[in-house]
């Protein structure tokens, strides 16, 4: 039993040492890992302080970038903007510039309408003084007189005017045919050159697609930055590398199409960037405006113009006259006249002058107040001569330029020779165009202005317009009537319509006799 009672003890007590000394190690292992959990949280802790400092300094960073970008844009914005305002100042100066001379100019017709007014008053009634003193001695009223005076005259004069007409024409024809025919036969064969048409748009060939981006900007800025500067319009389709520019004015167009190749050239595409190379652009073409004109002059062996004469005859290299080349018709107009004044024994210098200078308001027209086409006939001769007076041209350059539209009669055979060479280089087949709306109104116009006189029962345009046909009839119209009916045709279709060259009328008159056998 002692022993089982010390066993029991020794047992008991080694329990206790076993279980104290198991609590000891898990004690001490609790404590180890407490240490090592600790140990972690405070290399989280730190880890998360770190990382947390480089976002904040990344937010830092990127806020700054953002920053800088806006305040870039806003001072692109406020130099575009006032860009803006000075050229609105320009054009609001520009506009009272011009409202003060319509004033004036509106003013002075005023004057002038009223001072005419009175003139014709006086003349009316020194005219209603003499008809009732005419009436008065040949005791007839004016309108028995007019009637008396007219039947006698017609019955008179009708058939001696067509025989003196036909025997006048017949006579000059014969002569003047042979003798024109040879001088513009050979003026022309002497004078050839080529001749192009440019339309109203200018293709840009980009290296890659890529570019098109680059050239559209963010929002569009750097195209709308474009097309305001130059005036164009800028049309990015689907074409594969290239760009297309439109604009009916040739020299913007061109500006624009030098432009584009230069920032394409460079790759810096940025509104700034932009706008100097406009300038330079338009610095370059007013040099080749230069040397077009002094080549024109030389071409045409024209010297001693003024230098503004030369430039405006290089801005007719971009202007067009139903697609004829402005300034390649005024150098074939001065050769042609030229060459024709040597066989005829005329100042040749001054014809080639004339003929080189006869178009050259046509570079004004689309810039002088009231003119708005080129194709207006007589503002653009109206232009030239006050050009041409200001830089103090001779008279016989100023005859030339207003006659070749017929506003004053010829002073001199060099006047006659450029209004003929230039309807030979507007005739010359190919040098102009026109659509078939065009062509078909004027033929239209052509056989209606025919059928309109008296005794004519058909009228046929043929040769492209180059001819009229008329057909009458024989019992209302005779020989004689026929040949003042095709005067009278020539004349109305002179005075009414516009065309290139001369146009021929004839007058068919047939007379049929049938009798049977019977």
């Amino acid at each position: 039993m002692v022993s089982y009672a010390i066993a029991a003890g020794l047992g008991l007590v080694g329990f206790l040492l076993g279980y104290l000394l198991r609590r000891f190690v898990a004690e001490a292992k609790i404590k180890s890992a407490e240490e090592a959990a600790r140990r972690i949280l405070e290399d989280a802790k730190k880890e998360a302080e770190a990382k947390k400092r480089e976002a904040i300094l990344e937010a830092k960073d990127e806020a700054y970038r953002i920053k800088r970008e806006a305040e870039r844009e806003i001072r692109e914005q406020r130099a575009e903007i006032q860009r803006l305002e000075r050229r609105i100042v320009q054009r609001e100066e520009s506009l009272d510039r011009k409202a003060e001379a319509l004033e004036r100019r509106e003013r002075a017709l005023i004057q002038r309408e009223q001072e005419v007014s009175k003139a014709r008053e006086e003349v009316e009634a020194l005219r209603r003084e003499h008809r009732l003193e005419l009436e008065r001695i040949a005791g007839l009223t004016s309108e028995e007189a007019k009637e008396q005076l007219l039947r006698e005259i017609e019955a008179e004069v009708r058939h001696e005017a067509a025989q003196l007409i036909k025997k006048v024409e017949e006579q000059a024809r014969a002569e003047a045919d042979r003798l024109a025919k040879e001088i513009i036969a050979l003026a022309i064969q002497r004078c050839a050159a080529d001749h192009t048409a440019e339309v109203t748009v200018s293709v840009v060939p980009l290296p890659n697609e890529d570019m098109k981006g680059r050239i559209i900007g963010r929002e569009g800025r750097n195209i709308r930055t474009l097309e305001t500067l130059t005036g164009v319009d800028l049309i990015i389709d689907d074409t594969p590398e290239a760009v297309t520019i439109s604009s009916f004015d040739p020299i913007r167009r061109e500006i624009a199409k030098i432009t584009l190749e230069k920032l394409i050239a460079d790759g810096r595409i940025h509104p700034a960037r932009i706008e100097e190379m406009v300038e330079k652009a338009q610095r370059e073409l007013e040099a080749r405006i230069r040397e077009e004109g002094e080549r024109a002059a030389f071409e045409a062996g024209v010297h001693g113009l003024h230098p503004e004469e030369i430039k405006l005859l290089g801005r007719l290299r971009f202007r067009y006259s139903y697609g004829q080349n402005l300034l390649q018709h005024s150098v074939e107009v001065a050769l042609l006249a030229g060459l024709m004044a040597s066989h005829l024994g005329a100042n040749v210098a001054l014809a080639k002058r004339a003929g080189l200078l006869h178009d050259i308001g046509k570079a004004l027209t689309h810039e002088v107040e009231g003119t708005h086409s080129a194709e207006v006939e007589g503002t653009h001769s109206a232009i030239g001569i006050d050009i041409a007076k200001r830089y103090h041209e001779p008279p016989e350059v100023l005859n030339a330029i207003a006659y070749h539209h017929g506003e004053e009669e010829a002073k001199c055979i060099e006047a006659i020779l450029v209004a003929a060479a230039d309807a030979i280089s507007a005739s010359r087949p190919g040098a102009r165009k026109e659509t078939v709306e065009m062509y078909l109104k004027r033929l239209e116009n052509l056989e209606r202005l025919a059928s309109s006189f008296d005794g004519v029962e058909k009228a046929y345009a043929i040769q492209a317009g180059r001819e009229v046909r008329v057909i009458v009839r024989p019992q209302e119209v005779d020989d004689s009537g026929a040949v003042l009916l095709a005067r009278q045709i020539a004349k109305k279709i002179e005075e009414e319509l516009e065309y290139p060259g001369q146009i021929k009328v004839t007058v068919l008159r047939e007379t049929r006799v049938v009798e049977y056998a019977k």
